[in-house]
């Protein structure tokens, strides 16, 4: 029998009441009465779930991962209907559906909206929808602490010296996930207050930024970064969620630590710079570079901002960054750039290994004594191949698309859904990798005037679908069908 860990998501139930009082404050410290009632809904219906959960459990018996995974995709159903209520109830009529679609969009920090000009949304319920981003966020942060058992030995060695995870590890963890989470949010948004942005603006992007997601305060990022040096400070600080959540930490108490908590964040500078002096030296002929590195930053950390100029001949590239993404344990998306890393240098070892049988090559990253062995391999070439088969493939639609079969072979599951909407093969299949990846349309990916309101039922429910899986780990979506196909 499923044993759902219900406790688990009393916590998040109980942060929505807190952050909803926080808005009926702030409306009422600003004479913002038109959405007020929203807030007491969502903060009544938020407290009595989440005192309803954390009364229900009484089992202590041991789950398993496979119901732990359950628990965790019933929070990404759940918790985005109660954030949804503020949408739904408020003085814009939005149906339920497209109240959803926003609340999902933010929870899983994708960034697509269906509010067609910002300006025109009440100030308390634009700062509810960066605050969704940034409970989305944390709960997606201590999802990977509760499921820490299906990631390998040496992400767990970023995290801890311990060799298992016990109930008071485990606590430590998230109180200084927690912790440290809140600490950056708050000096990001002392440092975009430095930087003449208004105080508004500069809570609700902080909230986004550490978030990884795409949820802006205004119709244009252009309207809020005017000069050269808010542009720069800003694509610096959208690193924040390119690399670990724990990164500033390890380096402040790196005398404390041994180098296994830096690797990642080692190699991802590396990757970082690189990728910039690229820009640098080839990419930054016809435009302002500042303008380039934030789109760099942006697209590397799944945030998706760009400023509003034309650059067509970048959007695969950006793509690409878009996949690649940041660090196992920061907020963005993505493959994960050490995954990619591993796998191509396992594969050149294996490689060379025929050529020259004589010489021996270990599979062992820079910067760090850690090696790497085939179990993890295999899941990282298995998380890439989840990926690939829910991108590409799948001819099962041929018949509902009347394609051929090298067409439909082609296309992904998401891709083909959103041809069926009458949107046109790039578009759909562009919006199928932000999706997935859970970044926000933007110029950068010739996405900017896409309309997601117009949109049909059927179409926003694949979006929501594939946002949720996007968001996830992919490897816990191989768990799941595991357990259905193949029970012991």
């Amino acid at each position: 029998m499923l044993s759902l860990r219900v406790k688990y998501l009393s916590f998040f139930c109980g942060l929505i009441s807190v952050f909803s009082l926080l808005n009926v404050i702030y409306s009422y410290y600003l004479n913002l009465y038109l959405n007020l009632n929203t807030y007491y809904i969502s903060f009544f219906v938020s407290l009595f779930i989440g005192l309803l959960f954390y009364q229900f459990e009484k089992i202590k018996i041991k789950i398993s991962i496979f119901e732990k995974i359950l628990t965790i995709l019933f929070g990404y159903i759940l918790l985005p209907i109660i954030l949804c209520l503020p949408f739904y109830f408020s003085i814009y009529n939005l149906t339920f559906l497209n109240s959803f679609f926003e609340s999902v969009s933010g929870f899983t920090s994708t960034g697509f909206t269906v509010f067609e000009n910002i300006k025109h949304i009440d100030q308390s319920l634009i700062l509810w929808r960066s605050s969704i981003q940034w409970i989305g966020v944390l709960y997606f942060l201590f999802s990977i602490i509760f499921l820490i058992d299906i990631y390998d030995e040496n992400f767990k060695k970023t995290l801890t010296n311990y060799l298992s995870f016990n109930s008071s590890e485990i606590l430590k963890q998230l109180f200084k996930i927690f912790l440290l989470y809140s600490i950056i949010t708050v000096f990001i948004f002392i440092i975009l207050n430095l930087l003449s942005i208004r105080s508004f603006n500069s809570l609700n992007l902080a909230f986004t930024i550490i978030s990884s997601g795409g949820f802006l305060p205004t119709n244009e990022l252009s309207n809020i970064l005017v000069n050269n040096t808010q542009i720069i400070i800003f694509s610096l600080l959208l690193l924040f969620s390119y690399f670990s959540i724990f990164f500033s930490y390890n380096l402040i108490f790196i005398k404390k630590k041994n180098i296994n908590f830096l690797y990642e964040d080692l190699h991802l500078i590396f990757y970082y710079i690189t990728v910039v002096s690229v820009f640098f030296l080839f990419f930054s002929f016809n435009n302002d570079f500042s303008k380039n590195l934030l789109s760099l930053s942006s697209s590397m950390s799944n945030i998706g901002f760009s400023l509003d100029f034309e650059q067509s001949n970048l959007n695969i590239i950006y793509l690409i960054l878009v996949i690649i993404g940041g660090s196992f344990f920061s907020t963005s998306s993505g493959l994960r750039f050490i995954k990619i890393y591993s796998l191509f240098k396992y594969s050149m070892n294996q490689i060379l290994s025929f050529s020259k049988p004589k010489n021996i090559f270990i599979n062992k990253l820079i910067f760090t004594k850690i090696k790497f062995d085939f179990k993890e391999i295999n899941k990282y070439f298995l998380t890439i191949l989840i990926f690939i088969l829910s991108l590409f493939t799948l001819t099962i639609l041929l018949s509902l698309s009347l394609l051929d079969f090298e067409s439909a072979f082609k296309l992904s599951i998401l891709t083909i859904l959103l041809s069926l909407s009458q949107i046109d093969f790039e578009t759909s299949l562009k919006l199928s990798i932000l999706t997935l990846m859970n970044t926000v349309n933007s110029s950068s990916y010739g996405l900017s005037d896409f309309n997601f309101y117009n949109l049909n039922y059927f179409t926003k429910y694949c979006l929501i679908l594939f946002m949720i899986i996007g968001r996830i780990e992919l490897l816990t979506i191989m768990i799941i069908i595991k357990n259905y196909l193949f029970k012991d």
